[in-house]
Protein backbone atom coordinates (compact mmCIF):
# COMPACT_ATOMS: atom_id res chain seq x y z
CA UNK A 1 0.00 0.00 0.00
CA UNK A 2 1.12 3.55 -0.59
CA UNK A 3 -0.68 5.83 1.27
CA UNK A 4 -0.95 6.39 4.73
CA UNK A 5 -4.55 6.63 5.08
CA UNK A 6 -4.58 2.90 4.00
CA UNK A 7 -2.81 2.00 6.71
CA UNK A 8 -2.52 0.59 10.67
CA UNK A 9 -1.91 3.75 12.42
CA UNK A 10 1.31 3.49 14.62
CA UNK A 11 -0.23 3.54 18.30
CA UNK A 12 2.35 5.30 20.93
CA UNK A 13 2.03 3.26 24.64
CA UNK A 14 3.30 4.29 28.34
CA UNK A 15 5.29 1.75 28.94
CA UNK A 16 4.91 2.35 32.45
CA UNK A 17 1.17 1.56 32.54
CA UNK A 18 0.12 0.34 28.54
CA UNK A 19 -1.87 3.80 28.16
CA UNK A 20 -2.43 4.97 24.88
CA UNK A 21 -0.68 8.74 24.49
CA UNK A 22 -0.39 9.35 20.88
CA UNK A 23 -1.16 8.06 17.36
CA UNK A 24 0.44 8.94 14.31
CA UNK A 25 0.23 7.90 10.69
CA UNK A 26 3.28 6.07 8.77
CA UNK A 27 4.26 6.68 5.47
CA UNK A 28 3.90 4.50 2.49
CA UNK A 29 6.62 4.13 -0.63
CA UNK A 30 5.06 6.96 -2.21
CA UNK A 31 4.99 9.26 0.50
CA UNK A 32 8.11 8.09 1.58
CA UNK A 33 10.00 8.91 -2.23
CA UNK A 34 8.37 12.49 -2.11
CA UNK A 35 10.33 13.20 1.39
CA UNK A 36 13.32 11.62 -0.26
CA UNK A 37 12.50 13.63 -3.48
CA UNK A 38 11.94 16.69 -1.47
CA UNK A 39 15.59 16.66 0.21
CA UNK A 40 17.39 15.65 -2.60
CA UNK A 41 16.03 18.83 -4.42
CA UNK A 42 16.67 21.65 -1.71
CA UNK A 43 20.31 20.51 -1.85
CA UNK A 44 21.04 19.84 -5.26
CA UNK A 45 19.51 23.70 -5.57
CA UNK A 46 22.32 25.43 -4.40
CA UNK A 47 19.82 29.00 -4.86
CA UNK A 48 17.63 27.34 -2.06
CA UNK A 49 20.69 26.79 0.79
CA UNK A 50 20.00 28.45 3.67
CA UNK A 51 22.64 31.09 4.80
CA UNK A 52 24.68 30.64 7.44
CA UNK A 53 23.02 34.11 9.87
CA UNK A 54 19.22 32.35 8.96
CA UNK A 55 20.07 29.11 10.15
CA UNK A 56 21.84 30.55 13.30
CA UNK A 57 18.54 32.49 13.41
CA UNK A 58 16.43 29.17 13.64
CA UNK A 59 18.40 27.55 15.84
CA UNK A 60 18.70 30.19 18.25
CA UNK A 61 15.05 30.28 17.80
CA UNK A 62 14.55 26.77 18.67
CA UNK A 63 16.32 26.23 21.42
CA UNK A 64 14.20 29.19 23.35
CA UNK A 65 11.02 27.62 22.43
CA UNK A 66 12.35 24.39 23.91
CA UNK A 67 13.55 26.39 27.21
CA UNK A 68 9.98 27.73 27.38
CA UNK A 69 8.28 24.05 27.16
CA UNK A 70 10.70 22.63 29.34
CA UNK A 71 8.47 21.35 31.60
CA UNK A 72 5.60 19.96 29.35
CA UNK A 73 8.50 18.73 26.76
CA UNK A 74 10.00 16.51 29.70
CA UNK A 75 6.73 15.07 30.72
CA UNK A 76 5.69 13.86 27.36
CA UNK A 77 9.31 12.44 27.11
CA UNK A 78 8.86 10.42 30.12
CA UNK A 79 5.23 9.12 29.58
CA UNK A 80 6.77 8.11 26.02
CA UNK A 81 10.06 6.71 26.69
CA UNK A 82 10.18 5.79 30.60
CA UNK A 83 12.68 7.97 31.75
CA UNK A 84 12.24 9.79 35.44
CA UNK A 85 11.01 13.19 35.25
CA UNK A 86 13.91 14.15 37.10
CA UNK A 87 15.90 12.72 34.10
CA UNK A 88 13.94 13.55 31.66
CA UNK A 89 14.02 17.63 32.62
CA UNK A 90 17.88 17.36 32.62
CA UNK A 91 17.43 15.80 28.69
CA UNK A 92 15.40 18.54 27.91
CA UNK A 93 18.30 21.11 28.98
CA UNK A 94 20.94 19.22 27.02
CA UNK A 95 18.98 18.91 24.32
CA UNK A 96 18.63 23.15 24.16
CA UNK A 97 21.88 23.44 25.07
CA UNK A 98 22.96 21.24 22.34
CA UNK A 99 21.40 23.28 20.01
CA UNK A 100 23.30 26.35 21.71
CA UNK A 101 26.35 24.33 20.78
CA UNK A 102 25.16 23.75 17.47
CA UNK A 103 25.71 27.71 17.04
CA UNK A 104 28.89 28.31 18.42
CA UNK A 105 30.00 25.52 16.18
CA UNK A 106 29.20 26.92 12.92
CA UNK A 107 30.00 30.56 14.23
CA UNK A 108 33.43 29.77 14.56
CA UNK A 109 33.92 26.82 11.88
CA UNK A 110 35.25 28.53 8.99
CA UNK A 111 37.73 26.19 7.08
CA UNK A 112 41.30 26.33 6.80
CA UNK A 113 44.79 28.38 4.96
CA UNK A 114 46.43 25.63 3.29
CA UNK A 115 50.26 26.74 3.02
CA UNK A 116 51.83 27.63 -0.03
CA UNK A 117 54.82 29.45 -1.80
CA UNK A 118 57.12 27.08 0.10
CA UNK A 119 58.11 25.11 -2.93
CA UNK A 120 58.67 26.02 -6.45
CA UNK A 121 55.74 24.08 -7.47
CA UNK A 122 53.36 26.09 -4.80
CA UNK A 123 54.92 29.60 -5.91
CA UNK A 124 52.51 31.96 -7.21
CA UNK A 125 49.90 30.45 -5.12
CA UNK A 126 47.65 30.73 -2.26
CA UNK A 127 44.85 28.01 -0.84
CA UNK A 128 42.23 27.89 1.56
CA UNK A 129 39.14 25.76 2.47
CA UNK A 130 35.53 26.33 3.61
CA UNK A 131 33.15 23.81 4.22
CA UNK A 132 29.92 22.75 2.45
CA UNK A 133 27.13 20.52 3.50
CA UNK A 134 27.51 16.95 2.79
CA UNK A 135 24.39 16.14 1.48
CA UNK A 136 20.78 14.51 2.27
CA UNK A 137 21.08 12.95 5.60
CA UNK A 138 18.96 9.79 6.57
CA UNK A 139 18.85 9.57 10.95
CA UNK A 140 17.63 6.42 12.59
CA UNK A 141 17.09 6.75 16.38
CA UNK A 142 16.69 4.74 19.44
CA UNK A 143 14.22 4.85 22.27
CA UNK A 144 16.24 5.57 25.14
CA UNK A 145 16.76 9.66 25.15
CA UNK A 146 14.07 10.31 22.90
CA UNK A 147 14.33 14.03 22.29
CA UNK A 148 17.96 14.75 22.86
CA UNK A 149 18.87 12.21 20.66
CA UNK A 150 16.75 13.43 17.87
CA UNK A 151 18.45 16.81 18.68
CA UNK A 152 22.07 15.11 18.27
CA UNK A 153 21.32 13.69 14.86
CA UNK A 154 18.69 16.22 13.38
CA UNK A 155 20.48 19.80 14.60
CA UNK A 156 23.78 18.98 13.16
CA UNK A 157 22.14 18.34 9.64
CA UNK A 158 20.00 21.98 10.12
CA UNK A 159 23.35 23.36 11.47
CA UNK A 160 25.41 22.52 8.36
CA UNK A 161 22.78 23.03 5.73
CA UNK A 162 22.01 19.12 5.23
CA UNK A 163 18.19 18.34 4.56
CA UNK A 164 17.81 15.64 7.09
CA UNK A 165 15.12 12.54 7.34
CA UNK A 166 14.94 11.36 10.57
CA UNK A 167 13.17 7.92 11.65
CA UNK A 168 12.35 7.83 15.88
CA UNK A 169 12.20 4.34 17.20
CA UNK A 170 8.79 3.14 16.68
CA UNK A 171 8.36 2.93 20.67
CA UNK A 172 8.87 7.13 20.99
CA UNK A 173 8.07 8.79 18.01
CA UNK A 174 6.74 11.60 19.95
CA UNK A 175 8.87 13.47 20.96
CA UNK A 176 10.90 13.42 17.54
CA UNK A 177 7.23 14.82 16.56
CA UNK A 178 7.93 17.56 18.51
CA UNK A 179 11.42 18.49 17.76
CA UNK A 180 10.63 18.83 14.21
CA UNK A 181 7.34 20.86 15.20
CA UNK A 182 9.25 23.49 16.95
CA UNK A 183 12.21 23.83 14.14
CA UNK A 184 8.93 25.04 11.61
CA UNK A 185 7.70 27.17 14.23
CA UNK A 186 11.15 28.31 14.50
CA UNK A 187 11.55 29.46 10.85
CA UNK A 188 12.92 26.39 9.03
CA UNK A 189 11.00 25.98 5.59
CA UNK A 190 9.55 22.48 5.57
CA UNK A 191 11.31 20.07 3.80
CA UNK A 192 14.96 20.11 5.41
CA UNK A 193 13.43 18.94 8.42
CA UNK A 194 11.39 15.46 8.04
CA UNK A 195 10.19 12.84 10.15
CA UNK A 196 10.07 9.51 8.78
CA UNK A 197 7.55 6.35 9.79
CA UNK A 198 7.83 3.39 7.29
CA UNK A 199 5.49 1.55 7.18
CA UNK A 200 7.43 -1.40 7.40
CA UNK A 201 11.65 -2.40 7.67
CA UNK A 202 12.08 -2.84 4.09
CA UNK A 203 10.82 0.71 3.63
CA UNK A 204 13.28 1.72 5.97
CA UNK A 205 15.89 0.32 4.70
CA UNK A 206 15.26 1.41 1.45
CA UNK A 207 15.42 5.16 2.62
CA UNK A 208 18.86 4.26 4.25
CA UNK A 209 20.54 2.77 1.13
CA UNK A 210 19.34 5.50 -1.23
CA UNK A 211 22.15 6.59 -3.50
CA UNK A 212 20.60 10.03 -2.80
CA UNK A 213 21.71 9.50 1.10
CA UNK A 214 24.96 11.38 1.53
CA UNK A 215 25.28 10.26 5.66
CA UNK A 216 23.42 7.97 7.54
CA UNK A 217 23.40 8.51 11.07
CA UNK A 218 22.18 5.45 13.54
CA UNK A 219 21.75 4.97 17.19
CA UNK A 220 20.56 1.80 18.08
CA UNK A 221 21.95 -1.85 18.27
CA UNK A 222 24.71 -3.34 16.61
CA UNK A 223 23.28 -6.04 14.73
CA UNK A 224 21.08 -3.34 13.14
CA UNK A 225 23.62 -0.65 12.55
CA UNK A 226 26.06 -3.07 11.33
CA UNK A 227 23.52 -4.69 9.18
CA UNK A 228 22.56 -1.39 7.35
CA UNK A 229 26.12 -0.25 7.31
CA UNK A 230 26.39 -2.93 4.88
CA UNK A 231 23.44 -1.64 2.80
CA UNK A 232 24.91 1.81 2.15
CA UNK A 233 24.97 3.17 -1.43
CA UNK A 234 28.97 3.73 -2.35
CA UNK A 235 30.11 6.89 -1.27
CA UNK A 236 27.56 7.13 1.37
CA UNK A 237 29.65 8.07 4.62
CA UNK A 238 28.08 7.18 8.22
CA UNK A 239 28.28 7.25 12.14
CA UNK A 240 26.95 4.22 14.43
CA UNK A 241 26.36 4.49 17.65
CA UNK A 242 25.92 1.24 19.20
CA UNK A 243 26.50 -0.11 22.90
CA UNK A 244 28.64 -1.81 25.38
CA UNK A 245 29.28 -3.89 28.54
CA UNK A 246 30.68 -0.27 30.23
CA UNK A 247 33.34 -1.76 32.80
CA UNK A 248 34.66 -0.11 35.70
CA UNK A 249 37.64 -0.98 37.87
CA UNK A 250 37.77 -0.40 42.12
CA UNK A 251 41.03 0.39 43.51
CA UNK A 252 41.39 -0.71 47.28
CA UNK A 253 41.91 2.92 48.24
CA UNK A 254 38.45 4.29 47.34
CA UNK A 255 35.77 6.20 49.31
CA UNK A 256 33.55 3.89 48.77
CA UNK A 257 30.67 5.92 49.74
CA UNK A 258 31.58 7.91 46.96
CA UNK A 259 31.82 4.91 44.66
CA UNK A 260 28.82 3.45 45.50
CA UNK A 261 27.16 7.04 44.72
CA UNK A 262 28.51 7.44 41.52
CA UNK A 263 28.13 3.52 40.40
CA UNK A 264 24.59 3.62 41.39
CA UNK A 265 23.82 6.14 39.53
CA UNK A 266 25.68 5.18 36.25
CA UNK A 267 24.15 1.94 36.68
CA UNK A 268 20.33 2.54 37.43
CA UNK A 269 19.83 5.89 35.52
CA UNK A 270 17.08 5.39 33.23
CA UNK A 271 16.54 1.51 34.39
CA UNK A 272 20.18 0.96 33.17
CA UNK A 273 18.71 1.95 29.33
CA UNK A 274 21.79 3.79 28.52
CA UNK A 275 24.58 2.67 25.89
CA UNK A 276 27.27 3.35 28.39
CA UNK A 277 25.69 2.29 31.65
CA UNK A 278 27.56 0.73 33.86
CA UNK A 279 27.56 -2.91 34.17
CA UNK A 280 30.79 -4.63 35.04
CA UNK A 281 32.38 -4.09 38.36
CA UNK A 282 35.50 -5.34 39.05
CA UNK A 283 36.46 -4.86 42.61
CA UNK A 284 39.42 -5.11 44.69
CA UNK A 285 39.02 -8.51 46.76
CA UNK A 286 39.95 -6.88 49.66
CA UNK A 287 36.97 -4.14 50.02
CA UNK A 288 34.40 -6.23 47.58
CA UNK A 289 31.99 -7.81 50.73
CA UNK A 290 31.62 -3.90 52.01
CA UNK A 291 31.54 -2.44 48.91
CA UNK A 292 28.73 -5.00 47.34
CA UNK A 293 26.66 -4.63 50.58
CA UNK A 294 26.60 -0.84 50.24
CA UNK A 295 25.56 -1.14 46.41
CA UNK A 296 22.52 -3.37 47.75
CA UNK A 297 21.46 -0.80 50.13
CA UNK A 298 21.87 2.24 47.82
CA UNK A 299 20.03 0.16 44.85
CA UNK A 300 17.19 -0.62 47.47
CA UNK A 301 16.69 2.81 48.51
CA UNK A 302 15.49 3.98 44.65
CA UNK A 303 12.11 4.33 44.07
CA UNK A 304 10.62 2.21 41.19
CA UNK A 305 7.56 3.77 39.45
CA UNK A 306 5.86 5.97 37.30
CA UNK A 307 8.20 8.26 35.56
CA UNK A 308 6.10 11.00 35.87
CA UNK A 309 6.11 11.55 39.33
CA UNK A 310 9.26 13.63 40.68
CA UNK A 311 10.36 11.30 42.96
CA UNK A 312 10.67 8.80 40.99
CA UNK A 313 14.71 7.48 40.38
CA UNK A 314 13.94 4.19 38.23
CA UNK A 315 11.10 4.02 35.77
CA UNK A 316 10.08 0.91 33.94
CA UNK A 317 11.92 -0.53 30.80
CA UNK A 318 10.45 0.17 27.79
CA UNK A 319 8.56 -2.73 26.71
CA UNK A 320 7.53 -6.35 29.08
CA UNK A 321 9.36 -8.40 26.46
CA UNK A 322 12.45 -6.15 27.54
CA UNK A 323 11.74 -6.69 31.33
CA UNK A 324 11.02 -10.43 31.09
CA UNK A 325 14.32 -10.48 29.16
CA UNK A 326 16.26 -8.90 31.69
CA UNK A 327 14.75 -11.37 34.08
CA UNK A 328 15.84 -14.37 32.37
CA UNK A 329 19.01 -13.12 32.24
CA UNK A 330 19.34 -12.88 36.40
CA UNK A 331 17.90 -15.68 36.71
CA UNK A 332 20.18 -17.35 34.55
CA UNK A 333 23.58 -15.87 35.99
CA UNK A 334 21.92 -16.91 39.94
CA UNK A 335 21.28 -20.59 38.52
CA UNK A 336 25.13 -20.74 37.44
CA UNK A 337 26.52 -18.96 40.80
CA UNK A 338 26.09 -15.96 41.40
CA UNK A 339 25.36 -14.27 44.51
CA UNK A 340 22.36 -12.12 44.41
CA UNK A 341 22.42 -9.46 46.70
CA UNK A 342 19.63 -7.41 45.81
CA UNK A 343 16.95 -6.81 43.04
CA UNK A 344 16.35 -10.12 41.07
CA UNK A 345 12.59 -9.43 40.69
CA UNK A 346 9.46 -8.02 38.39
CA UNK A 347 8.06 -5.22 40.16
CA UNK A 348 5.22 -5.44 37.28
CA UNK A 349 5.18 -5.66 33.53
CA UNK A 350 7.57 -3.12 32.46
CA UNK A 351 9.59 -2.40 36.05
CA UNK A 352 12.02 -4.34 37.37
CA UNK A 353 13.90 -4.49 40.67
CA UNK A 354 17.63 -2.58 40.74
CA UNK A 355 20.09 -5.83 41.21
CA UNK A 356 22.89 -6.12 42.25
CA UNK A 357 25.18 -9.74 41.57
CA UNK A 358 28.25 -10.74 42.73
CA UNK A 359 31.07 -12.87 40.62
CA UNK A 360 28.43 -13.89 38.13
CA UNK A 361 29.86 -16.75 35.65
CA UNK A 362 32.11 -15.20 33.00
CA UNK A 363 30.68 -16.66 30.24
CA UNK A 364 26.82 -15.78 31.22
CA UNK A 365 24.95 -13.63 29.56
CA UNK A 366 24.85 -10.08 32.34
CA UNK A 367 28.69 -10.90 31.57
CA UNK A 368 29.21 -10.78 27.94
CA UNK A 369 26.32 -9.10 26.87
CA UNK A 370 24.39 -5.28 27.20
CA UNK A 371 21.74 -5.79 29.49
CA UNK A 372 20.11 -2.74 28.84
CA UNK A 373 18.53 -2.81 32.69
CA UNK A 374 18.74 -2.18 36.20
CA UNK A 375 20.97 -4.88 36.71
CA UNK A 376 25.13 -4.61 38.20
CA UNK A 377 27.53 -7.39 38.15
CA UNK A 378 30.49 -6.99 40.48
CA UNK A 379 33.20 -9.37 40.06
CA UNK A 380 35.96 -9.47 42.76
CA UNK A 381 39.81 -9.50 41.59
CA UNK A 382 43.55 -9.84 43.15
CA UNK A 383 45.48 -8.65 40.81
CA UNK A 384 44.40 -5.65 38.29
CA UNK A 385 45.95 -6.51 35.10
CA UNK A 386 43.68 -9.60 35.09
CA UNK A 387 40.82 -7.91 35.56
CA UNK A 388 41.87 -4.93 32.70
CA UNK A 389 42.14 -8.69 30.65
CA UNK A 390 38.74 -9.80 31.71
CA UNK A 391 37.66 -5.85 30.84
CA UNK A 392 38.38 -5.76 27.80
CA UNK A 393 37.94 -9.79 26.90
CA UNK A 394 34.11 -8.42 24.79
CA UNK A 395 33.84 -7.56 20.83
CA UNK A 396 32.50 -4.52 22.34
CA UNK A 397 34.93 -0.93 23.40
CA UNK A 398 33.25 2.29 24.56
CA UNK A 399 33.08 4.04 27.74
CA UNK A 400 35.41 2.61 31.11
CA UNK A 401 35.92 4.03 34.48
CA UNK A 402 38.35 3.45 36.83
CA UNK A 403 38.10 4.67 40.84
CA UNK A 404 41.11 5.15 42.94
CA UNK A 405 43.28 7.91 44.34
CA UNK A 406 46.46 6.68 43.08
CA UNK A 407 47.65 8.30 40.22
CA UNK A 408 49.23 5.58 38.98
CA UNK A 409 46.98 3.44 39.38
CA UNK A 410 44.92 5.25 37.28
CA UNK A 411 46.96 5.98 34.49
CA UNK A 412 48.09 2.50 34.34
CA UNK A 413 44.01 1.33 33.91
CA UNK A 414 43.74 4.74 31.14
CA UNK A 415 46.81 3.24 29.16
CA UNK A 416 45.34 -0.77 29.70
CA UNK A 417 41.66 -0.52 29.07
CA UNK A 418 40.40 -1.25 25.87
CA UNK A 419 37.90 2.12 25.39
CA UNK A 420 37.35 4.85 23.49
CA UNK A 421 36.93 7.18 26.99
CA UNK A 422 37.79 6.16 30.30
CA UNK A 423 36.67 8.51 33.32
CA UNK A 424 38.83 8.65 36.71
CA UNK A 425 36.61 8.76 39.88
CA UNK A 426 33.62 8.96 37.53
CA UNK A 427 30.75 6.74 36.13
CA UNK A 428 31.04 5.55 32.74
CA UNK A 429 27.38 6.91 31.46
CA UNK A 430 28.84 10.70 32.56
CA UNK A 431 28.74 12.76 28.63
CA UNK A 432 28.38 16.32 27.80
CA UNK A 433 26.96 16.85 24.39
CA UNK A 434 30.43 19.14 23.17
CA UNK A 435 32.95 16.02 23.99
CA UNK A 436 33.27 13.07 21.71
CA UNK A 437 31.17 10.38 22.13
CA UNK A 438 32.07 7.39 19.94
CA UNK A 439 32.02 3.42 20.27
CA UNK A 440 35.22 0.99 18.81
CA UNK A 441 34.90 -2.75 17.80
CA UNK A 442 31.38 -3.79 17.27
CA UNK A 443 30.09 -0.03 19.42
CA UNK A 444 30.05 1.72 16.74
CA UNK A 445 31.62 3.68 13.71
CA UNK A 446 32.61 7.12 13.51
CA UNK A 447 32.06 9.92 15.86
CA UNK A 448 29.39 11.68 17.91
CA UNK A 449 28.82 14.91 19.86
CA UNK A 450 27.60 18.17 18.31
CA UNK A 451 31.12 19.16 17.26
CA UNK A 452 31.93 16.03 15.76
CA UNK A 453 28.80 15.44 13.96
CA UNK A 454 28.65 18.57 12.61
CA UNK A 455 32.16 18.07 10.87
CA UNK A 456 31.40 14.67 9.67
CA UNK A 457 28.21 16.07 7.42
CA UNK A 458 30.28 18.64 5.92
CA UNK A 459 33.00 18.52 3.63
CA UNK A 460 35.85 21.01 3.19
CA UNK A 461 36.16 22.73 0.00
CA UNK A 462 39.62 23.63 -1.33
CA UNK A 463 40.34 26.55 -3.76
CA UNK A 464 44.09 27.13 -5.35
CA UNK A 465 44.34 30.60 -6.73
CA UNK A 466 47.42 31.59 -8.87
CA UNK A 467 48.43 34.95 -9.27
CA UNK A 468 51.11 37.11 -10.78
CA UNK A 469 50.72 39.10 -7.56
CA UNK A 470 51.58 36.66 -5.06
CA UNK A 471 55.58 36.70 -4.54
Amino acid sequence: MNKADDMETLKVFSPYDGEQIGELNPVGESEMEAMMATAHRLFSDRSSWLPKSERINILRKTAEIIRERRTSLAVAAAQEGGKPLVDSLVEIDRAADGIECCVEEIRGSAGNVIPMQIDSNSSSKVAFTQYEPIGVVAAVSAFNHPFNLIVHQVAPAVATGCPVLVKPAAATPLSCQAFIEILQEAGLPKGWAQMALPSDINLATKMVSDPRVAFFSFIGSSRVGWMLKSKLAPGTRCALEHGGVAPVIVSADVDIDDVVERVAKGGFYHAGQVCVSVQRIFCDRQIVDVFSDKLAKAADKLKVGDPTKPDTDVGPLISEKECQRVADWVREAVESGATLKTGGKKLSGTCYKPTVLVNADKSANISTSEVFGPVVSIYPYDDVDVAIAEANSLPVSFQAAVFTKDLDFAMRCYQNLDATAVMVNEHTAFRVDWMPFAGARTSGHGVGGIPYTIHEMQTEKMMVWRSKSVS
